[in-house]
């Protein structure tokens, strides 16, 4: 910032301060970008709760809605309420959900679609949109495998977010989508993570680095 004096009259200085342009945008503050993740499920539906502040991912929250038993409606009316309890406290801009995948039993295909359709209802009765990501593109990002499982996705999640203790495995799950998401979303234009097509559907070759 380089400053200019001028004299006006006897004794009388005016100064004018000049900023630059590039020197504002440098003094703007970064705004994190709260992100939900959410695993699905008809008896535990894990959530994750991220802030992306610049690079850096930060741990927010995470827990699972474990549902009562009962008839199938209102177990998937629970899982609105709790997530609906979620966005309400956490506030989240953006959220991601694991992709459908086909289950070896039909039935539990089936329910597994059904809590997932509570969660998008929920979502966009909020005004909030979802970004789809499969199993498989998740464990990549987090892990650098695709076929990894629940206890490496734990360890990792647990070493990225810089965790005092490992969560519970669907709550793990529900964070490496919100860390997935925060890897390849649109989330990050103009913070410095690279940013990928709409609803997750390329498979990034990339993954979370400590």
């Amino acid at each position: 910032m380089a400053a200019q004096h001028r004299r006006y009259g006897v004794g009388v200085f005016v100064c004018f301060s000049h900023t630059s342009i590039d020197a504002m945008e440098e003094q703007k503050p970064v705004l994190p970008i709260r992100i939900l993740g959410i695993d699905p499920g008809s008896r535990l539906t894990g959530y994750g709760v991220i802030d992306i502040i610049g690079v850096k991912p930060c741990y927010v929250a995470s827990g699972c809605i474990r549902t009562a038993e009962g008839a199938l409606e209102q177990r998937l009316a629970q899982i609105y309420a709790g997530l609906s309890e979620v966005v309400g406290l956490h506030r989240p801009s953006q959220v991601a959900i694991e992709r459908v995948f086909m289950a070896k039993n039909p039935d539990s295909a089936l329910k597994l679609g059904q809590a997932r359709g509570a969660a998008m209802v929920c979502m966009a009765n909020h005004g909030l949109s979802l970004a789809e990501y499969a199993a498989r593109q998740i464990k990549q990002a987090v892990t650098g495998q695709g076929g990894a499982d629940k206890e490496q996705v734990q360890h990792m999640v647990t070493a990225i977010l810089q965790l005092s203790a490992t969560p519970q495995a669907d709550a793990a799950d529900a964070l490496a989508i919100a860390l997935t998401h925060a890897y390849n979303g649109s989330v990050i234009n103009g913070h410095g993570l690279p940013a990928a097509p709409s609803r997750g559907r390329r498979r990034s070759t990339g993954r979370w680095r400590l």
